[in-house]
């Protein structure tokens, strides 16, 4: 497996090691001592999440304020441009971003950690997604921070197109005006 470090310190790319033949592939989706290894860091995940989105779609950018989740995410179908976000104001990092495709094709997977808002973009027909998490879902801690927050600066794959989300997502607030990990 191959780790890459990202300009956030505290975020990775996975690159699998794939075999593949006439028959079809094989790769290890996860091993906890590699992740471990590379990370520094020890997590259990309690919970797996599969969801399917159409091209356009824009989820995000979602975090927990209490049981904060940490994420490895991959896309089993399709394509997403993968977005994290550091919201912990201790850090040098406070508002920076870090995006990268993730894609059946590619199959790598990208490390959120707790204190991260989260977010991606369907850029093929459809996706379908997956993401262990490191708490369980808790819907009352849940805060949305705007995909389009000027002071963040994402630069999302468009194409000129005006991205399909939810009402939840339309009314995420600014990062100056949400509640953030200190």
């Amino acid at each position: 497996m191959n780790v890459i470090q990202q300009a956030i310190p505290e975020v990775f790319i996975f690159e699998p090691r794939i075999f593949g033949d006439e028959r079809g592939f094989f790769f290890e989706s996860f091993n906890k001592k590699v992740f471990e290894e590379a990370t520094g860091i020890q997590r259990d995940f309690v919970q797996d999440n599969h969801s399917r989105s159409s091209k356009g779609v824009l989820r995000g950018l979602h975090y927990q304020i209490q049981q904060a989740q940490g994420k490895l995410v991959r896309v089993t179908e399709g394509a997403v441009f993968d977005v994290a976000v550091d919201i912990r104001t201790s850090s040098p990092t406070y508002g920076r971003w870090v995006g990268t495709v993730l894609s059946a094709e590619n199959k790598r997977q990208m490390w959120v950690p707790e204190g991260f808002a989260h977010g991606f973009l369907v850029i093929s027909d459809y996706a379908e997604f997956l993401y262990k998490t490191t708490d369980y879902y808790a819907p009352q801690h849940e805060r949305c921070i705007s995909w389009n927050d000027s002071s963040i600066g994402i630069e999302w794959p468009l194409q000129g197109a005006t991205p399909v989300m939810s009402e939840k997502d339309l009314n995420g607030r600014s990062l100056d005006e949400s509640e953030v990990f200190p």
